[in-house]
């Protein structure tokens, strides 16, 4: 059972990434300052760590079952570690880095990377399927 939900939590984390690099592509003034966002506020600094989380643990969950099993381990303990990390890192560093990423990638540069956010999606959806 644990692994069936696993594997729904990384299905729907690839469409997520399907999502965003549509996004990315048609829409990189929002994809920018969707990243300007990021700790703006307690309520969007630990929803955002917090809600992380749940693609991690579905990583680890789906790990055996999926083709790539170190791999999805690794990451998903990765999401975890640095989730938790984040959470005590003051808010406001976390907000300007997000800021400072966000001057340097124009949007022309979400646009050239959202064929590789596409990929990703697409190989987390085929890698538990």
């Amino acid at each position: 059972m644990a692994v069936e939900i696993g594997r729904w939590i990384v299905l729907f984390f690839g469409l997520f990434f399907i999502v965003v690099s549509g996004i990315m592509l048609l829409k990189p003034n929002t994809a920018r300052a969707t990243l300007r966002k990021a700790g703006s506020t307690a309520f969007i600094n630990y929803a955002e760590i917090t809600l992380r989380m749940i693609p991690a643990a579905g990583l680890i969950l789906a790990a055996e079952n999926s083709k790539f099993p170190d791999v999805f381990k690794i990451v998903g303990w990765f999401m975890i570690l640095t989730s938790f990390i984040l959470y005590f890192v003051p808010r406001k560093l976390h907000h300007q880095f997000s800021n400072q990423c966000a001057d340097i990638l124009l949007p022309i540069y979400f646009q050239l990377i959202s064929p590789f956010t596409l990929l990703i999606g697409l190989l987390i959806i085929y890698s538990v399927y």
